[in-house]
C-alpha cells in the first residue's frame, strides 16, 4: 500500500465516530515508533511534518523514510504538512509527494485567509492532494507558530460554513480551547464542545481537526524532570476529553508534545543510567520504544481507531 490521502480515513471516521491520530515526525526513530504502533493496532495514521521538521530533515528525506515505513507496515498512511505558513511551502510539499497539506492563514483576516487558502486548494486539488485549513487562533508555541493567549479566539460556526464553501478546503482545524505546547491550561482543562456541536451542525460533511491536543502525559513529564529537565506545571488535554471529542465529530487529533516528552524523557534516563555510553543506538532505541508505547495508547485508548485500517 502506498501513501494515501485522508479522504477515506475521514469519511469513515465521521461515519463511525472515531478520530485518526496525526503525529508529528522529525526523524527515523519517531517515524518507526509511530508506524509500528499503528500497525500493531491495525490503525490508519497520519504522519505530519511542520515547517521546522522540513527545515531540519528535508521534505525528500521525510517522504522517503515514510515510504520505507510503508514497506514494513501494511496500513493506510497519509503524509501531511502541518501549519504551512504560505503557498510556497505547501507547493514544495505537494511537489515532493505529500498527500495532504495544511495552509494556516489564521493569522490573517477572514478575506485574506480565504484568498490564501483558495490558492492552495486550487493547486493541491490539481495534483490530487487534499487541504486542511484553519479558522480561529490557538494560543501557544510550536515551531514557527506563536500566538499569545490574549490573541487566541474561538472559531465562529457561521464563518466556518462560509469559509469552507468559499475555499473548497477538505478539512477544517478549529479553535475550541486547545493550545500548542506543554502549557495548555492554567486551571481546569475544558473544551468548548458547544462550539464543536454548532460547527458540525453547519458542516456535517466536513472533517474537523483539533490542533494542540497533546495530553502532556504526566508520567512522561515526571520522567523528564526526574532526569534533569525543568518542565514545571505542564498541563495538557486529558485523555477522556480527547476521547469525547473523537465521539463528537472530531476526525483528526494532532499530537506533537507527547512524542517530544517521550523521546526526551527516555534519552535523559538512558544518559543518567549509562553515563559511559556514547552509542546513539543504545539511547535512541528506548526513546523509539517510548514513542511506540505512547502512540499505541493514543490509538487504542483515546482515539478509537484500533482495527480501522482495513476500512480506510
Amino acid at each position: 500500500m502506498g501513501l494515501v490521502t485522508t479522504k477515506e480515513m475521514f469519511k469513515k471516521s465521521m461515519e463511525q465516530k472515531f478520530a485518526i491520530g496525526a503525529f508529528n515526525v522529525n526523524n527515523m526513530e519517531i517515524i518507526q515508533g509511530i508506524t509500528r504502533a499503528a500497525a500493531k493496532q491495525n490503525s490508519p495514521v497520519i504522519l505530519q511534518a511542520s515547517s521546522g521538521a522540513i527545515k531540519y530533515a528535508g521534505a525528500g528525506y521525510l517522504r522517503r523514510m515514510v515510504e520505507a515505513a510503508l514497506e514494513e507496515n501494511d496500513i493506510p498512511i497519509a503524509l501531511h504538512l502541518d501549519h504551512g505558513a504560505d503557498f510556497e511551502i505547501c507547493k514544495q510539499c505537494i511537489d515532493n509527494g505529500f498527500t495532504s497539506v495544511m495552509i494556516d492563514g489564521s493569522k490573517y483576516d477572514f478575506e485574506e485567509n480565504i484568498a490564501l487558502t483558495k490558492r492552495v486548494v486550487d493547486y493541491a486539488h490539481s495534483k490530487g492532494v487534499v487541504v486542511e485549513a484553519e479558522l480561529g487562533k490557538l494560543a501557544g508555541i510550536e515551531d514557527d507558530v506563536n500566538v499569545a493567549a490574549e490573541d487566541a479566539m474561538y472559531t465562529d460556526p457561521k464563518q466556518a460554513k462560509e469559509f469552507v464553501q468559499r475555499t473548497g478546503c477538505d478539512s477544517l482545524a478549529i479553535a475550541i480551547g486547545t493550545s500548542h505546547g506543554a502549557y495548555k491550561f492554567k486551571g481546569e482543562a475544558k473544551l468548548r464542545f458547544d462550539i464543536l456541536a454548532k460547527i458540525k451542525e453547519e458542516l456535517p460533511n466536513t472533517p474537523i481537526v483539533l490542533h494542540g491536543a497533546s495530553t502532556v502525559i504526566p508520567e512522561l513529564v515526571e520522567i523528564c524532570n526526574k532526569y534533569g529537565a525543568d518542565i514545571p506545571g505542564a498541563k495538557g488535554v486529558p485523555d477522556e476529553i480527547l476521547n469525547q471529542a473523537s465521539k463528537l465529530g472530531v476526525s483528526k487529533i494532532n499530537v506533537d508534545t507527547d512524542l517530544r516528552l517521550a523521546m526526551t524523557g527516555y534519552i535523559r534516563k538512558s544518559f543518567a543510567e549509562n553515563p559511559s555510553n556514547f552509542d546513539p543506538r543504545k539511547y535512541l532505541e528506548p526513546a523509539r520504544t517510548a514513542i511506540e508505547d505512547t502512540v499505541e495508547h493514543k490509538i487504542r485508548d483515546v482515539f478509537g481507531s484500533s482495527g480501522k485500517a482495513s476500512i480506510c
